[in-house]
């Protein structure tokens, strides 16, 4: 019997005398074989990052407390306001002529934010009136978003008035989210770390989501603009149920009690005993505070049109604000690993340095407008922001009683947000002149510097202060 012959391409016939199978045939169970190959190593890196992001956030006991799963549900809240904001921005900032622009965004903030600021100041008595429903409030938060991000949808590629109610209802339950997680941390606070630490692990996870968040917006953005809101629609679902998932001790409410925001401690006798002072030093500190997330909120306003208008640096508009906005994000970073090693000790000394930091950096830039100066102001502004804050939660965890501190944080995060929308209102009402806008940034800075070093010299560096007295 004479030998097999091979075919044309070499391959050996069939053994049976059978046809050989098509090339084709052969090409296709190569790439399925391929195919299945990387989707097997796939889910192992996906598992493994998935292990490691799990094993980061339980490290010091936060996985036995339950602030693990805070810290993961605050990612994903991150993430998904990302993700509106940029469908958000591409509509109401980069689709319009600068002129155009500025008039939406000031009718964003006329209103989004000011119906805000008089919803604030409610947000903290009623948590303090609902306690039992703190896992409840922050579900709410995250399915109002989902069932307005997936309406905005539907609506973003007109830009009508119809998106600003719903852009309403989206900041406003954003900002509740952000008070009630204020008032969550400390109940799940581990006795391994301090409660500025696992704010700045909060704080920390939330910007790499947001780093993450940005550039998968942005790919869904080619899609079309309602992509991002779909994509925040499902992150927001699954926020909701996650919200569920944390421990049942965040509804306890046991042995908590009112705070007032008041420095005197020998004042008139009041009819209730639970109302009670917060100390001159958290007071220092939440005016400092206030006066630097004021400047946050003037500088996304004043910068992002100021750029947009005139581009700095030789640098396409686009380009320059993306260097800003990096900027801003890595001080605001590098402000949450400083207060990771921060001691409660020096914190007033902390708050007020950071008050001098962002003069000395508005200052700069505006005598010498530069990208350069420009980045480092961002840069140093987000880093005063965030470990100034750090510091307040230091304060308040040092001098507040434990009865009071659930409502004291409830109620400073709601004064600090009010003053991120005055600055706003200040940046988008400002001439676009960067020597004037900058230095009427710098002089702020410079004179809330000098009222928190008038009370500094009455408050004095201390130690752990005595506990306000109940009043």
């Amino acid at each position: 019997m004479p030998p097999q012959q091979p075919d044309s391409a070499g391959d050996p016939a069939p053994p049976d005398g059978g046809t050989a199978p098509p090339r084709a045939g052969r090409a296709k169970n190569v790439l399925v074989r391929g195919a299945s190959a990387a989707g097997v190593r796939t889910g192992r890196v996906v598992h493994g990052t998935g292990r490691r992001i799990r094993r980061a956030t339980s490290a010091e006991g936060a996985g036995e407390s339950g602030l693990a799963k805070l810290i993961e549900l605050h990612a994903l809240n991150s993430f998904g306001d990302m993700l509106i904001t940029i469908a958000l921005a591409s509509t109401i900032f980069f689709s319009v002529p600068t002129g155009e622009a500025r008039g939406r965004v000031a009718l964003y903030l006329l209103i989004t934010m000011a119906p805000f600021a008089l919803l604030a100041p409610v947000i903290g008595p009623l948590l303090d009136r609902l306690p039992q429903g703190r896992r409840s409030a922050i579900a709410i938060a995250m399915l109002a978003r989902a069932v307005l991000a997936w309406t905005m949808a539907g609506s973003i590629s007109g830009g009508g008035l119809a998106l600003y109610p719903e852009a309403l209802g989206v900041l406003v339950a954003s900002k509740a989210y952000g008070v009630v997680r204020s008032v969550v941390v400390p109940r799940l606070l581990p006795p391994q770390l301090s409660l500025v630490k696992a704010n700045s692990r909060v704080t920390l996870a939330g910007l790499l989501a947001t780093m993450v968040a940005a550039g998968v917006g942005g790919l869904l953005h080619l899609a079309g603009p309602g992509w991002p809101l779909r994509g925040a629609f499902l992150v927001f679902v699954v926020g909701t149920l996650m919200a569920f998932h944390l421990p049942h001790k965040v509804d306890s409410a046991k042995g908590e009690q009112r705070a007032v925001l008041h420095a005197d401690e020998h004042g008139p006798k009041r009819s209730r005993a639970r109302l009670r002072a917060v100390g001159p030093s958290v007071i220092l500190a939440l005016r400092g505070v206030s006066g630097l997330r004021g400047l946050v909120g003037f500088l996304v306003m004043f910068l992002a049109f100021l750029i947009r208008n005139d581009p700095v640096g030789g640098l396409p508009s686009t380009a320059a604000l993306g260097v800003v906005a990096a900027s801003a994000g890595v001080g605001n970073a590098l402000g949450s690993v400083l207060g990771s090693w921060l001691r409660t000790r020096g914190s007033e000394a902390t708050v007020t340095a950071m008050l001098l930091l962002a003069a000395l950096a508005a200052g700069a830039a505006a005598l010498w407008y530069s990208l350069v100066t420009v980045a480092v102001f961002a840069a140093a502004s987000g880093m005063a922001a965030s470990l100034g804050k750090l510091a307040l939660d230091a304060l308040i965890q040092r001098d507040v009683p434990e009865s009071v501190r659930t409502s004291a944080f409830a109620r400073s995060e709601t004064i600090l947000q009010l003053c991120w929308v005055a600055g706003g209102v200040v940046g988008i009402s400002m001439p676009l002149n960067p020597t004037l806008g900058l230095a009427t940034a710098a002089g702020a800075m410079g004179l809330m510097l000098l009222w928190t070093l008038r009370s500094l010299f009455k408050v004095g560096l201390r130690g752990p202060a005595a506990r306000p007295r109940v009043a």
